[in-house]
């Protein structure tokens, strides 16, 4: 999905922003190398001329560095998520009513790729969901946390087989995953939000779509509301 032909005209902001979207979210690793020019450009669908004028504004962001000789290319550099005052500012620039939206659109994405996910997947096809679910249980900072939240829903929507709705994700990620910083700072709810990412798994791997359904909308519901409780105390 990350390297998948883009397909609009402003084909270098196109993939500026697949990229830059993809190390946002940790779908791609710190320190991961990109596959090279000649590949990236024939995947993305894009000249080399293209690709190369997106990669130096991808390195002018912080977000690739690239290294000459043996063993050189580009690489993937993981941005620090920022820290909890300019967080609390950004999230100061929604209303309450915004948020509540924002997280009913969340919700329908994500119950819809439940419950595509829960028809159409094989149990060979959940190895990511069930690597990024153990990871975000042992993620001991919000912001790997928010990051491995953000991938699990992504790679739920890739589970459903669907590219619109995976795209949907993750703009929608883009735009919210770093206020989740702000919810998951606390233990008990990481464990909590673990526990119901396992048994959306265990549902869609049985197959049970109403349930996988349910499962994915709660969780997401009761992060969005988290998000509206702390709006109201600024």
């Amino acid at each position: 999905m990350v390297f998948a032909p883009v397909e609009t005209r402003a084909r270098v902001d196109a993939v500026v922003r697949r990229i830059g979207d993809a190390i946002e979210l940790g779908l791609l690793a710190d320190g991961e190398q990109l596959p090279g020019e000649s590949e990236l450009a024939g995947r993305l669908g894009v000249s080399t001329v293209t690709l190369r004028e997106a990669l130096m504004a991808l390195r002018q962001q912080g977000l690739v560095t690239t290294r000459r000789g043996r063993g050189g290319g580009s690489f993937v550099s993981l941005p620090e998520r920022p820290g909890p005052q300019r967080l609390r500012a950004r999230l100061r620039g929604w209303s309450s009513e915004e948020l509540r939206d924002l997280g009913d659109h969340w919700a329908a994405l994500s119950g819809a790729a439940a419950r595509l996910a829960a028809a159409r997947t094989e149990p060979d096809d959940l190895k990511h969901l069930l690597r990024t679910v153990d990871a975000f249980a042992g993620a001991a900072r919000p912001a790997p946390r928010s990051r491995l939240y953000g991938r699990f829903q992504v790679e739920l929507a890739a589970a459903a087989q669907s590219a619109r709705l995976t795209r949907a994700q993750v703009a929608l990620q883009t735009e919210l995953g770093a206020l989740l910083c702000l919810v998951l700072d606390d233990d008990a709810y990481r464990e909590e939000v673990a526990d119901r990412q396992r048994a959306l798994v265990d549902a869609v791997q049985d197959g049970a779509p109403d349930a996988a359904r349910s499962l994915a909308e709660r969780c997401v519901e009761e992060s969005a509301a988290r998000l509206v409780a702390l709006r109201l105390t600024l």
